[in-house]
């Protein structure tokens, strides 16, 4: 039978690992790897969750040399820990931390015989013992990583070890990460092991291309700074793009690296620029799916295009499935083949193929959407709100149909309208600046309706949104939109819209054979709106910025938008179709602020 090494490294001497700053060779990683898998309790399934990518590593190969099963879900939620045990029921949770509380039988790792100290006189590892590397079968299924189904249950992908090191010994040579002049790479992952992107780069692509890894896993930009300073060149920064957002944002120098990887998300030809000059490395961005491992690549700084691994191919077939009305697919599917890809698996990105070997990638097919009959995708609109300049991060967001269609009501006589919501960290721009930036970007059509502005957006440890979490965001910056709606008037016209009539007392002579509507009539309106939508007395309010930007006519439908800050202050824009008509910012006074704090003690 067919066998792989469980290392591909050449020499005992060579550093496998970096733990916490000191140099760990081959050897004793070895010996450590045997000690754990010696402790082991009965259980052929492992839900490794140790937070160290070491402690990680040595586990996944106790794991593999002693037969047993990795499981690598996407999250570590109660729900995900309760179908894991359904799936395999003689499952442990393998930690290294005190305070674990997965409902699994837990095993926490034994780091007392890393730490344990040799006897007098005596090296903690014997170099005279014979090199003796593990073979394992390759076609032994050394892991399950799972991806979430259309029903919600976690689907298992079943990974083989042969499988696996094809993949990364493709990915290593497509990178030129190869050990031919005795320098090998040292990885820093700001990605969990445990997601597959890191489990595939930072702790395969060191065992399987002969390179070393880091222990740490570093977050915030100032230990991400500390970690690549804290081992030699060359070096592999492994990480995402909202790491390498928040790393680039200060201009506090950055070590040097020889490579920078990227996965998990689109990178902007911008910042893919930036972090070149920044870190003197090429930044490469990888793709591929939890069934297909990686399978393309491009240098993002230098284009849009994906370049195929060689023996990777796509070919586009027409669809065979149909939606729950019945209704075939939109457009043909690529599947993906060759290579390291056992079986074809179909992918879920719109690709467009530019000739056999490169392609364009137009995002998630699940989502592109269609608005008024024009097209586009999420991930489009996604890159060209994150391109503007003062935005830290941002999101758009397509809400269920029927969901949002009853909170914010229809037009009368005509079909729901589905509107996008956006979620913004922008802390220098207002409303109308940004909506000015987006219409010179995107269609019209696809204008977020609300454009919210938050403080953070809840990434995961990946960079990642997941849609329950941001579904829940949404609503909750919604709500006050949907009270409005849910007070619209017996004609059905929703709260937030309004029209000021030709015969208002108001406008004559504002101005002769001109009518425009008078400013502080918008400004009436729209506080008497928004106090309705909270639920707040006009009298709480203080405006505190007002923008006149464009005449409004009589009997022009007008439009507003509101959103509450974290301060309690409220930013508003009004609108005539896609075009601003005033903005401006609500305060609360003092008396109000107090009343809402309760009485001090």
């Amino acid at each position: 039978m067919p066998t792989q090494p469980l290392v591909f490294h050449t020499s005992p001497r060579q550093v496998i690992a970096w733990r916490d700053g000191s140099p760990v060779t081959v050897r004793a990683f070895l010996a450590e790897v045997a000690r754990v898998a010696a402790a082991l309790p009965p259980g052929g399934h492992v839900f490794n969750v140790c937070r160290d990518r070491y402690r990680f590593a040595v586990s996944l190969c106790a794991a593999l040399v002693t037969g047993r099963i990795s499981l690598l879900p996407s999250t570590h939620t109660p729900e995900m820990v309760r179908q894991l045990a359904s799936f395999a029921p003689d499952a442990f949770c393998l930690h290294d931390t005190a305070d674990c509380a997965i409902d699994l039988p837990r095993f926490r790792y034994p780091a007392e015989l890393a730490e344990t100290e040799a006897p007098e006189g005596k090296a903690a590892v014997d170099d005279d013992a014979p090199f003796d590397v593990p073979q394992i079968d390759a076609a032994r299924v050394m892991a399950y990583v799972f991806t979430s189904g259309s029903t919600g249950a976690p689907v298992p992908h079943r990974k083989t070890w042969g499988f696996l090191v094809a993949n990364v010994k493709a990915a290593a040579a497509r990178l030129g990460l190869t050990d031919e002049d005795g320098h090998a790479h040292t990885i820093i992952g700001t990605v969990p092991a445990q997601h597959m992107y890191g489990f595939e780069s930072t702790v395969l692509l060191a065992l399987i291309g002969g390179l070393a890894f880091s222990n740490r896993q570093p977050f915030y930009p100032e230990d991400i700074r500390s970690e690549l300073a804290a081992v030699p060149q060359p070096r592999v920064l492994v990480t995402s793009p909202i790491h390498l957002r928040a790393l680039l944002a200060s201009d506090s120098a950055l070590p040097e690296a020889a490579l920078v990887l990227s996965a998990t998300a689109p990178l902007a030809e911008k910042l893919a620029s930036e972090a070149e000059a920044r870190l003197h490395a090429p930044l490469i961005e990888i793709y591929g799916s939890t069934e297909t491992g990686q399978v393309a690549t491009r240098r993002t700084a230098k284009g849009a295009t994906w370049a195929l691994f060689d023996d990777i191919r796509l070919e586009a077939r027409q669809p065979a499935r149909t939606d729950d009305n019945g209704a075939a697919d939109e457009g043909p599917t690529m599947w993906a083949s060759g290579g390291h890809v056992e079986v074809p698996v179909p992918m879920g990105d719109a690709l467009e193929m530019l000739d056999a070997q490169h392609f364009l990638l137009h995002g998630r097919k699940k989502d592109l959407i269609n608005i008024a009959g024009k097209r586009t995708s999420l991930a489009y609109l996604n890159h060209q709100l994150n391109a503007i300049e003062g935005v830290m991060d941002g999101v758009f967001f397509m809400p269920d149909d029927s969901a949002h269609n009853s909170a914010h009501g229809t037009r009368e006589g005509r079909e729901p309208v589905t509107r996008l919501v956006a979620l913004v960290v922008a802390p220098s721009l207002d409303a109308t600046h940004l909506q000015r930036a987006l219409r010179e970007r995107i269609d019209a059509a696809f204008m977020p309706r609300p454009l919210v502005f938050v403080d953070t957006l809840p990434r995961n440890e990946t960079g990642k949104l997941p849609h329950d979490v941001l579904a829940a965001l949404v609503a909750q910056h919604t709500r006050g939109a949907a009270s409005a709606s849910a007070s619209a008037s017996p004609t059905g016209k929703a709260a937030l819209s309004f029209t000021i009539h030709a015969d208002h007392p108001a406008l004559p002579g504002h101005f002769p054979g001109h009518p425009i509507v008078p400013g502080v009539m918008l400004l009436d309106h729209a506080i008497d709106a928004i106090g309705a939508a909270l639920a707040r007395p006009v009298d709480g309010w203080r405006l505190s910025a007002a923008k006149f930007l464009s005449p409004a006519a009589p009997g022009e439908a007008l439009d507003l938008a509101f959103d509450t800050q974290a301060s309690g202050s409220v930013r508003f824009t009004v609108r005539a179709g896609e075009r601003d008509v005033a903005s401006g910012t609500l305060s609360l006074t003092h008396s109000a602020t107090n009343s809402q704090e309760g009485p001090q003690p």
